[in-house]
């Protein structure tokens, strides 16, 4: 592999490690599922404290997945991506396929 091929795996390895963590992956789902959430709504939904929640968002935001306005105090963040919800559906069928497999092996 060149450095040019690897510099884009590396690329979307970010993108995988910024999804590695079930906290963020709610936010997203959350995310793509509404137009926008104050970080108050998804703390509340992740149940961590704020500063937990908004370290989530920062990775989220530095990986190009999301997106934030403030408006007044408030802070309200948006998925910037679309093609989450194909992907979730997709490994929603590998984790569904694993589990009739491991039925299989126990029967």
């Amino acid at each position: 592999m060149n450095k040019k091929e690897f510099a884009k795996y590396e690329a979307r390895a970010q993108i995988f490690k910024a999804l590695a963590h079930p906290a963020r992956l709610r936010i997203m789902d959350e995310l793509t599922q509404y137009d926008e959430r104050c970080v108050c709504d998804l703390t509340a939904l992740i149940g961590s404290d704020m500063s937990t929640v908004s370290r989530h968002l920062s990775v989220l935001k530095n990986a190009g997945l999301i997106g934030v306005e403030k408006r007044g105090q408030m802070m309200f963040y948006r998925s910037t991506v679309c093609c989450l919800s194909g992907f979730s559906d997709c490994v929603e069928k590998v984790l569904a396929s694993n589990m009739a497999e491991q039925r299989a092996l126990l029967k």
